[in-house]
C-alpha cells in the first residue's frame, strides 16, 4: 500500500499560523513530518534605527500572548548592553509579573488550547453526574467545582447547544475519535473545568495588570528597573495581588493538577512508550532571578544548562556563543552553513512558493525552503526547550524545588498507576510527559509566588522604595551590544540588540517557536514539532487527532505579521512596507 500525505492547515488553538505535513505509511504511522510557519514576523527589521529604550514597546508586539516577556527580554538585553544593575523591588516586580503570566498561560494552554485533543465533549453528556461527582474525588480530596448539582447544571447546558447545533467554540473537532480514552464521567469533569478555567483566567490577568499597568501589553518596565512605584507602596495593591494568586493557586491545585494527573493515568501507555519524545536534546536559558548579586550570576528558580539524548546524569553548561540560525529550509537569504550569531544576524526574505500537483493542492518544498522559522542550533545541536526542557533540566541539576514537585506528581503518577514505586522519570520524554511538565511547573510557581509577594511588601517595609537605576544615556549608548536571554513559558526567549551612535543597528530575536517549530537544518535534521510527530500511529488518517495532540504539547505560539499565503499557491496581494518610518 502507498503511502499517504496528510495536510493539516491551519493548526487552530494556537497563536499564529502553523501548517504541518506528515507522511504516513500502510499501517498509518508517520514515517516523516514537516513543521512550517506561514506567515513573515519582521519586527527585527522594524526595529533597525530605533532608541534602544523603546526597544521593548515594539518588540513586546512580537507575541500576542507573553507580550510581556518579549517586553522584559528586550530591555534586559538593553541593560546587559548598558551594563546597568536593577534595584531589588524591580526584581521582584519583574518575577511577579513573569509569573502571573505563567500560571496564566499554562493553564489557559491546559483546557483552551490542548484539552479538547484528550476530552471528548460530546461524550461527556452521556455521563452520570453523580458518578462524576465520585470520579473527581478519586483524583484530589477537595475538587474544584465539580459538585454533583453544579456537573448537572454544566451538563444540560452543553447539551442545549449540541440539541441546537451550537456547539460554538466545541464545534468542528474530531468528537467520537478512536484515541479519545477518557470515560463519559472523566470528560464531564474536564468539560466542568474547562468553563471555570474562563473565568478563573481573568484573575490572573488582573495579577499582571496590578504591576504591569494593563494586560496584555504591559506598561511599566523600562531600561534600569520599573515604574510602578506607588503600587508597591501601597498594601492594598500588594493584598489584592496576593489574594488572586491564592484563588488561582487553589485551582491549579484542586481541578488543573488532579486532571493532567487523571489524563496521564488513562493516557499512560502512551507515557510509557515515548510517543511524542521528539529529539531528547532539551535546553534551558534559566529565569527568575532570586538574588541581587547580578543578571547572570544570581542564582535561579528555574536553573540553566543543556541535557543531551534524555540522559538526566549529565548537565552540560549552556554558553549563549553557541546559539545560531540557520536558514537552509528557510523563506530567508543565507548560506547554507551552520548560520549565524543572533549579533550578527540577518533577517531578508526570500519567498519561494509552494509546489503545486496535479491533485489540485499546495505542497511545501521540502527540499528546498519551506518555512517562515529559521533553524535555530546549539552548538550545531537541535534543541527543544519549554516546561519539559526546564523540568529535564531541573531534575539534571538535582534542583531541590524543581525535583520536589516532579517526583511528588510523579509518585501520584504511580500510585494511581498500581506501581509500587514512583512513574519513572522517562515518562516525562512523551506527548503525555510534556503536557504534565507543564503543569508541574505551575503548580511550582504558584507557590513560589507567595514567597515574593512577602518578599517585596517585606522590602518596601523596611524602607527601600527604589525602582529604578539612573544612568547616562549618552555615554553607555555610543557603541554597545548586549542580550537577555531567559525563559518565557514556551521556553527559552533569547533577544540580541546591537547599539551604534544611540541607535539599534541590529536585532534579533529567537523565541521558544523558533526552536520547536522550526524546519531542516543545512544536515537536513528534523526540528523539534517534526521529530515528535515520527513514529506516531494515527488511528484514523481523515482525524489525525495525534498530529494536534502532539503538537499542541508544545504550545505553538507562531508569531505573525505580514505575509499572506493561499493554500492553492495563488498570490493574492503583495504590499510594500517601509520599515524605517517613525511609528
Amino acid at each position: 500500500m502507498a503511502s499517504k500525505h496528510i495536510i493539516v492547515d491551519p493548526i487552530t488553538r494556537i497563536e499564529g499560523h502553523l501548517r504541518i505535513e506528515a507522511v504516513i505509511d500502510e499501517n498509518n504511522v508517520i514515517t516523516d513530518a514537516f513543521a512550517s510557519s506561514t506567515m513573515f514576523r519582521g519586527i527585527e527589521t522594524i526595529l533597525k534605527g530605533r532608541d534602544p529604550r523603546d526597544a521593548g514597546l515594539l518588540a513586546m508586539r512580537i507575541c500576542g500572548v507573553c507580550t510581556g516577556t518579549h517586553y522584559q527580554r528586550s530591555i534586559e538585553a538593553v541593560e546587559d548592553a548598558f551594563k546597568l544593575k536593577i534595584p531589588k523591588n524591580a526584581r521582584i516586580v519583574r518575577n511577579l509579573i513573569q509569573g502571573a503570566l505563567y500560571v496564566h498561560d499554562h493553564v489557559v494552554h491546559f483546557y483552551h488550547l490542548h484539552a479538547l485533543d484528550w476530552v471528548d465533549i460530546t461524550s461527556a453528556l452521556k455521563a452520570d453526574p453523580k458518578l462524576a461527582a465520585a470520579e473527581a474525588l478519586k483524583w484530589v480530596d477537595t475538587p474544584h467545582g465539580t459538585g454533583e448539582g453544579e456537573l448537572r447544571a454544566i451538563q444540560e447546558r452543553v447539551g442545549k447547544f449540541v440539541a441546537q447545533g451550537r456547539l460554538g467554540i466545541f464545534s468542528n473537532a474530531y468528537w467520537g475519535n478512536k484515541n479519545y480514552k477518557l470515560s463519559p464521567e472523566q470528560n464531564l469533569v474536564a468539560v466542568a473545568h474547562y468553563l471555570q478555567a474562563l473565568d478563573m483566567q481573568r484573575d490572573a490577568s488582573k495579577m499582571m495588570a496590578i504591576f504591569g499597568g494593563k494586560m496584555p501589553h504591559p506598561q511599566s518596565l523600562v531600561v534600569g528597573g520599573v515604574t510602578c512605584v506607588q503600587d508597591i507602596q501601597n498594601p492594598a495593591r500588594i493584598a489584592e495581588f496576593k489574594s488572586l494568586l491564592n484563588k488561582f493557586r487553589n485551582f491549579i491545585k484542586n481541578a488543573y493538577i488532579p486532571d493532567v494527573l487523571m489524563a496521564g493515568t488513562v493516557y499512560a501507555d502512551e507515557a510509557l512508550d515515548g510517543t511524542g519524545s521528539g529529539l531528547k536534546n532539551y535546553m534551558s536559558y534559566g529565569d527568575f532571578k532570586l538574588d541581587d548579586t547580578g543578571f547572570y550570576t544570581s542564582s535561579q528558580l528555574f536553573p540553566s544548562g543543556v541535557v543531551l539524548n534524555g540522559d538526566l546524569t549529565k548537565l552540560y553548561p549552556l554558553d549563549q556563543t553557541k546559539i545560531t540560525e540557520d536558514v537552509s529550509h528557510a523563506w530567508y537569504e543565507g548560506a547554507n552553513d551552520k548560520g549565524l550569531h543572533p549579533y550578527d544576524g540577518v533577517t531578508n526574505p526570500k519567498y519561494t512558493g509552494l509546489e503545486k500537483k496535479e491533485d489540485g493542492y499546495s505542497y511545501l518544498k521540502t527540499k528546498e525552503k519551506y518555512s517562515w522559522i529559521k533553524s535555530p542550533l546549539y552548538d550545531d545541536t537541535r534543541m527543544e526547550v519549554g516546561p519539559l526542557a526546564r523540568i529535564a533540566v531541573g531534575l539534571a541539576a538535582g534542583d531541590e524545588n524543581i525535583t520536589k514537585y516532579a517526583v511528588s506528581f510523579l509518585t501520584k503518577l504511580g500510585k494511581t498507576l498500581g506501581l509500587k514505586t514512583a512513574a519513572p522519570a522517562s515518562v516525562i520524554f512523551s506527548t503525555v510527559g510534556r503536557t504534565a511538565a507543564r503543569a508541574i511547573e505551575t503548580e511550582l510557581m504558584a507557590d513560589v509566588m507567595m514567597g515574593w509577594v512577602d518578599e517585596l511588601a517585606a522590602n518596601v517595609a523596611s524602607g527601600d522604595i527604589s525602582t529604578w537605576t539612573e544612568f547616562d544615556f549618552d555615554k553607555v549608548s555610543k557603541d554597545a551590544r548586549g542580550f537577555g536571554m531567559a525563559e518565557a513559558p514556551r521556553g527559552g526567549l533569547g533577544h540580541w540588540v546591537v547599539i551604534k551612535d544611540g541607535k539599534i543597528e541590529n536585532y534579533q530575536a529567537v523565541v521558544p517557536s523558533t526552536w520547536n517549530a522550526a524546519p531542516r537544518d543545512y544536515k537536513d535534521r528534523k526540528g523539534a514539532y517534526e521529530s515528535a510527530l515520527i513514529g506516531t500511529k494515527v488511528a484514523d488518517p481523515e482525524q489525525p487527532l495525534e498530529i494536534l495532540r502532539t503538537i499542541h504539547s508544545f504550545d505553538p505560539c507562531i508569531a505573525c505579521a505580514v505575509h499572506i499565503v493561499d493554500t492553492k499557491g495563488r498570490e493574492l496581494s503583495s504590499f510594500k512596507v517601509n520599515t524605517s518610518c517613525a511609528v
